[in-house]
């Protein structure tokens, strides 16, 4: 028998690194079902607590920025430290904040505590990539970012429908408070998991030039927070309030702080230090185009439903479960084609971005058309779902693959740092685009006179005008996907 190397298997993955992938993976679930579950209990929230339609805005808004803000810094720690007690920390603090959500007693402490999660969210999420990096060889690497792929899919188009089972078999009052528990069970054994299988020592301290590349800049990490949160208050706050004149003092103050950031970034790089955003990444047209095309897409693809769930249940008088029957469409077209993304990546390049995104573009006008030519009384998910179904394909299509063409923008070994960039735009577009849609849902929302005829009218006249800025965002996606790269080297290929 031959002793060459080539000879030799390949060597299998263990087991256990299975098991944590398991571990990981309820992880990931958790923080992205919390993405989507929370819409259907919106209208219960805000009855329940009495709570403002800025509120409302806050609770969706607020977790998506405080994620995003907390995905770079997350994983320089895990770099330094080890990954394993950055995603169990993290994991542990979601829990108990997801508690902390359902206990809430007034809309104050609902947003604070909805903050927390999602803070929570991004310190561990950035540790399940790392992890699965660590734990798998490139053969099987490919194959566990699938299972992840697939889990993002299933975890984020499960949301709405999941909350509308809850909130229909345990009331108003109380389902919405078991939408976040439903958290703890999966919180509890995750942990208890991820202590006994997830490896340790996964960091890089003892490596002076890692340690030097993970340091934090927190003075960067100050300043594009406060920038991001000056912007998103009046856009969140103005329409409640009258616009008055201090939301456009702090919109400009927002607007300044981002500039001084993006100055400090620069002289932080000059200096030979690690920023956190590196400035030289937007040296690369098509990658700044790219990150765009992530705020653009994520406004677009997330504010479809905290549209929907409105309308339907406080406009139309549907229950919870009723409104989230009408993502099932989307979700089982998201399920099918994120399944296939990385086949048809490799068969089609760019191009299923493409298709992704004009599927979703024509989904969001047929949808934005059917409000505006429908009477009230005629609405039913039945009208939504052909849609629907068509957005869920392009959607999935497009999510999965969408950040490998963007990083592949620019130098391979600016990857690492090209990606960090990304997540986060994805979540503060995430949350921009429920600031301004629902901005424009309540800012325009009159209802001319008493009764359900009334009531159904007023909010299916916001809801058009507030999926027309879904779609239009969507339209400028579509145009910004070719900006990018036409083929990319596919993970595990």
């Amino acid at each position: 028998m031959s002793d060459s190397p080539l000879a030799s298997p390949a060597p299998a993955v263990s087991r256990r690194a299975w098991q944590a992938l398991i571990v990981l993976l309820a992880g990931m679930f958790m923080a992205l079902l919390d993405t989507t579950i929370v819409n259907v209990a919106l209208p219960s929230i805000q009855t329940s607590l009495t709570a403002s339609e800025a509120t409302l805005s806050w609770i969706i808004s607020g977790y998506a920025l405080a994620f995003g803000l907390a995905l770079i810094p997350a994983g320089r720690i895990g770099d330094r430290i080890g990954h394993k007690w950055v995603f169990f920390t993290g994991l542990a603090l979601f829990t108990v904040a997801s508690l902390a959500c359902g206990l809430a007693q007034n809309e104050l402490q609902l947003i604070v505590a909805r903050v927390v999660q999602g803070l929570a969210g991004g310190m561990f999420v950035p540790a399940v990539t790392a992890v699965i990096q660590l734990m798998f060889p490139p053969r099987f690497r490919g194959k566990a970012f699938a299972i992840m792929g697939s889990v993002i899919g299933v975890s984020t188009a499960l949301g709405p429908i999941v909350g509308g089972l809850i909130i229909e078999a345990f009331g108003v009052e109380n389902g919405w408070r078991l939408v976040f528990w439903v958290n703890l069970p999966i919180g509890i054994v995750a942990l208890i998991a991820a202590a006994i299988l997830l490896p340790s020592g996964t960091g890089t301290a003892s490596d002076p030039g890692a340690a030097a590349s993970s340091r934090i800049d927190w003075v960067g990490l100050l300043l594009v927070s406060a920038g991001l949160v000056a912007l998103l208050v009046p856009l969140i706050e103005g329409q409640d309030r009258g616009w008055p004149v201090w939301t456009y003092l702090v919109l400009a103050a927002g607007a300044l702080l981002i500039v001084a950031f993006g100055a400090w970034e620069v002289r932080v790089s000059k200096a030979g230090q690690s920023p956190l955003v590196p400035p030289h990444l937007f040296s690369h047209p098509a990658f700044t185009g790219g990150v765009i095309l992530a705020l653009v897409y994520f406004a677009a693809f997330t504010s479809i439903f905290f549209t929907i769930s409105i309308l339907w249940q406080a406009g139309l008088g549907h229950t919870a479960l009723e409104s989230g029957l009408v993502s099932i469409p989307f979700a089982i077209g998201s399920i099918i084609a994120s399944s296939q993304s990385n086949r048809l990546t490799q068969r089609l390049g760019r191009t299923v971005l493409v298709l992704g995104v004009a599927l979703v573009t024509v989904g969001l006008v047929w949808v934005w058309l059917v409000l505006l030519i429908t009477d009230p009384a005629d609405l039913t998910n039945w009208l939504l779902l052909p849609p629907l179904f068509i957005a869920g394909l392009g959607s999935g299509a497009f999510i999965a693959p969408n950040v490998s063409f963007i990083v592949a923008t620019v130098d391979r070994a600016e990857a690492g740092a090209a990606s960090g960039v990304v997540g986060v735009m994805q979540r503060v577009g995430s949350a921009a685009g429920i600031a301004v849609v629902g901005s424009v849902f309540f800012g325009t929302l009159v209802v001319a006179g008493p009764g359900p005829e009334a009531l159904a009218t007023g909010f299916t006249d916001s809801a058009t005008l507030a999926m027309a800025v879904s779609a239009a965002l969507s339209v400028v996606a579509l145009l910004l996907v070719f900006l990018l790269p036409k083929r990319v080297e596919v993970p595990g290929r």
